[in-house]
């Protein structure tokens, strides 16, 4: 008994995934029962199947892991129904059973696998085609392991847990809640990566700063909830912009970056933040069916800065582009 223990003792303390805990525990299940197969079970009760997730099988008996099969038929439903954990007459007990006729299975035995809520994981089980006397010990010792499966698989599960949450709080930490878009927070770090990127390959790199003129007037003429279906609606057109690398933001109200890798050779960048500012304008420009409501908007101002590689940081890009949106925005109003 001591060495088991002490095998135990190591296993629990070192498993990291459910299968380190799981196959030195069906092989310590095999050694105290003696039977041919050990394996770990789980239960889709949803549709109506049993799956070998883990097995140790040794003999002629095979008890293959991946297998599938329905619940109904399985002895670990009926011994769980008949409360009959234990049976070395499985050929008179349960003859009807096509899987026990297959693997010619005498002698059965096994503890359901239920977490703390009550919930049915799976079956941790042993069988034999030649007919065994339980050992004293051995019921305990299946409840004990099953207990171990359980706790392990609530750790792993609480774990995926914690780590879908901070993945959803890092998400809403850096996306604008009504447009979806990247968030003034997470803007600067993706401008820089992308401005030491272009620094790299020898790209430069455009920004362009959108600021919505007359957004105020549509708030105040059609409400706040049309605003809001604006804005989202300008926001996938800008999101249509966009290729791999590049990636659009909202500041914050009515202002908006577009950030793209531009042209590698430097003669070619004055032309290139022509084009990028009129296609980013020409997204912002036209008709906008928001609900019953056809808007027609003329437009954004959008300033477009040509960073060079090497030249600016996103701080310095960003406010360079919104001065040049100011002098957009002055032309406009002039006009």
């Amino acid at each position: 008994m001591e060495p088991l223990l002490d095998h135990l003792s190591v296993t629990v303390t070192t498993a990291k995934t459910l299968e380190d805990l799981s196959r030195p525990l069906l092989e310590m299940l095999a050694s105290v029962t003696g039977m041919e197969s050990t394996y770990l079970t789980t239960i889709d009760l949803a549709h109506n199947i049993q799956h070998v997730l883990y097995a140790r099988n040794v003999s002629q008996m095979q008890i293959p892991e991946g297998l599938s099969v329905p619940w109904g038929d399985t002895l670990c439903k009926r011994a769980l129904d008949e409360q009959q954990s234990f049976s070395n007459d499985v050929d008179l007990r349960w003859g009807d059973s096509d899987a026990a006729r297959a693997l010619q299975i005498q002698t059965y035995l096994s503890t359901p696998v239920r977490l703390t809520d009550g919930a049915l994981y799976g079956t941790l089980c042993a069988a034999s085609s030649e007919r065994h006397a339980l050992p004293e010990q051995a019921r305990h010792i299946l409840s004990l392991f099953a207990t171990l499966i359980a706790q392990h698989v609530e750790r792993e599960q609480l774990l995926e847990n914690l780590i879908e949450v901070n993945t959803r709080l890092a998400s809403y930490a850096t996306t604008d809640s009504l447009t979806g878009l990247a968030n003034r927070r997470a803007l600067l770090p993706a401008l820089t990566r992308l401005l030491e990127q272009g620094a790299r390959r020898g790209d430069s790199v455009l920004v362009a700063f959108v600021d919505l003129d007359g957004f105020k007037a549509i708030n105040d003429r059609h409400g706040h909830d049309v605003g809001d279906q604006f804005l989202i609606a300008l926001a996938a057109r800008l999101c249509g912009l966009l290729r791999a690398e590049d990636l659009a933001a909202r500041l914050g109200g009515d202002e908006f970056v577009v950030i793209a890798l531009g042209p590698e050779r430097l003669d070619l960048l004055p032309e290139a933040r022509q084009a990028f500012q009129q296609r980013v304008y020409q997204a912002t420009l036209g008709d906008y069916q928001l609900g019953p409501l056809l808007l027609h908007y003329p437009g954004a101002s959008v300033g477009v800065l040509g960073v060079a590689p090497g030249t600016h940081s996103a701080a310095q890009a960003l406010q360079a582009a919104d001065a040049a949106m100011y002098q957009i925005k002055q032309v406009r109003r002039a006009r």
